[in-house]
């Protein structure tokens, strides 16, 4: 498990993570990779964070977690960082997703916030 990683995800949660990327892609706003994700989060304009596990090198990736909690932003990871651009309507893989504007996907937002809350602890 890479170093960023705070907490092991369960399949099914990461499976709602993509779907909750999916559907902000289709009715809200995303902003895609580390650098803007990062940006989002400091302007508290994120709604979640959404970070694949397999990203070299792992170093880039360090400091989201820490600052999601510091600015209480829920966050979770998903195994893939090209499944994560598929969610995301790239063409290519993407570390970091920061879904700004939720649209449809609020109800798998506030899912997913409860449970990592859940698996943090």
């Amino acid at each position: 498990m890479p170093a960023y990683v705070k907490f092991e995800v369960p399949e099914e949660l990461s499976e709602k993570a993509y779907d909750a990327v999916e559907k902000a892609r289709d009715t809200g706003k995303l902003k895609k990779g580390v650098n803007e994700a990062t940006k989002a989060i400091e302007r508290g304009v994120a709604k979640l964070v959404v970070m694949a596990q397999d990203v070299e090198p792992e170093e880039v990736m360090m400091h989201l977690p820490v600052l999601c909690d510091e600015k209480k932003v829920p966050y979770s990871y998903v195994p893939s960082k090209s499944e994560l651009g598929k969610a995301a309507g790239l063409e290519v893989p993407t570390s970091t997703i920061a879904i700004t504007q939720e649209g449809d996907s609020k109800k798998f937002i506030e899912e997913i916030a409860k449970k990592t809350a859940d698996l943090k602890k």
